[in-house]
């Protein structure tokens, strides 16, 4: 479907930066938190945010559908289709810790095309469109040249469903090859692989609109961005297998023989 990629980008960054707008205010001012059917909180900023969110990507780019986190699809899954986390890390919010963020992407025809991530408390706005790099802060970033686990920073964030089978032993292996192992979480170990802070980025339990955005960015900086089955990113994607390229190959290989065995 024919857009003006350079367009629908300034777009996503307009809409998380009034995202941000909405996110500051109830932040300052505290608010009440909900629970959906599925254990997750959900507050009024997370609503305000998206519906700011929605306004301004439909304007901009009225062809495209949008799915959100909280107002679901509008529109069809097969076309210019923009993915929408208005507050990624509800549960940080809450709590007053600034690991969340909004996260915006594009998706043509299945492939993933430009993202925006914006953590607007912790301070830190990262983008990407393919074929035009990454950019944190308004300077081209890449991610680090590493060659060896013996040189590798790890992070890992959600791994429960990790702990259940062969992989967990796998994932202890790579932490006792690397050279650390952080658990950053959310949006900043992904934002930190993307500008050469750390060389790996694990995770068993996400939703592909906790992670589009970030996937395009990841990869514009020069990384890998698989499931932990090594599958490019879709609608469908539970997991997240990020990293420098050496590295990024290396789990991989590791995790899928303890898979097969």
């Amino acid at each position: 479907m024919s857009y003006d990629a350079e367009h629908a980008l300034a777009a996503a960054r307009e809409a998380a930066a009034a995202a941000g707008d909405i996110i500051r205010h109830y932040w300052s001012r505290g608010v009440a938190v909900e629970w959906k059917s599925d254990a997750t909180p959900v507050t009024v900023a997370d609503r305000e945010a998206e519906q700011a969110i929605r306004a301004l990507l439909s304007r901009a780019l009225p062809q495209a559908a949008i799915y959100g986190e909280e107002y679901g699809l509008e529109g069809a899954r097969d076309g210019l289709l923009w993915l929408v986390d208005p507050l990624d890390g509800t549960k940080s919010f809450v709590r007053h810790t600034p690991f969340f963020s909004t996260q915006i992407a594009l998706m043509d025809g299945g492939e993933l095309v430009l993202g925006v991530s914006s953590a607007p408390i912790y301070g830190e706005t990262v983008w990407a469109r393919r074929g035009a790099g990454a950019w944190f802060e308004g300077e081209r970033v890449q991610v680090a040249p590493t060659g060896t686990l013996a040189q590798a920073s790890l992070s890992i964030g959600n791994v429960k469903s990790l702990t259940a089978d062969a992989r967990w032993d796998a994932l202890g292996a790579l932490i006792r090859d690397s050279n650390r192992i952080r658990g950053y979480g959310d949006f900043c170990h992904y934002h930190l692989l993307a500008r050469g802070g750390l060389d790996l980025v694990i995770e068993s339990d996400v939703n592909i609109l906790d992670v589009a955005a970030l996937a395009v960015i990841v990869r514009e900086a020069g990384g890998v961005f698989t499931d932990l089955q090594g599958r490019a990113p879709s609608l469908e994607t539970t997991s997240v297998l990020a990293g420098v390229p050496a590295i990024h190959a290396q789990a991989l290989a590791r995790l899928h023989h303890e898979t097969a065995g």
